[in-house]
């Protein structure tokens, strides 16, 4: 009759596999969820300049039309912010004409906070469109 050697069995318990991939996960998990996190953060402050260049393109072109006003362009631009995300971060809207190579252009600027986590906190952004005077 074959008995095993008392090592054999210690050695053979400690190669037993159970229960790694539960240690594994725990490890690699909080790691992905940051990477996870940072994707997201990255995706929504991309969105949110998006948003406000193309809302002060649009406000701009407004006021630059024939027989428009600033304060038409300035209220097109609240217009779009108000349906969108980005509305939220917006400090302040101002217009203003100015000459640019002897061309009147409009000039509409959108000061926001940037949305941040972490240490970077929320950052001031100005974002600009121009549109040429009719």
């Amino acid at each position: 009759m074959f008995r095993p050697n008392r090592t054999e069995t210690k050695c053979r318990g400690w190669r037993d596999d159970h229960g790694n991939a539960s240690v594994e996960f725990a490890l690699i998990a909080p790691l992905l969820m940051l990477i996870a996190l940072a994707v997201i953060q990255l995706m929504l402050a991309v969105h949110v300049r998006s948003v406000l260049v193309s809302a002060a393109r649009d406000g701009a072109r407004v006021a630059a039309l024939g027989g428009s006003q600033l304060s038409d362009g300035e209220s097109r631009t609240r217009e779009i912010l108000e349906s969108n995300v980005a509305g939220a971060a917006v400090t302040k809207i101002s217009a203003r004409r100015q000459v640019v190579d002897d061309v009147e252009v409009i000039e509409m600027n959108i000061e926001a906070d940037l949305p941040l986590l972490g240490i970077y906190g929320p950052t001031t952004m100005t974002m600009s469109g121009h549109a040429f005077v009719e």
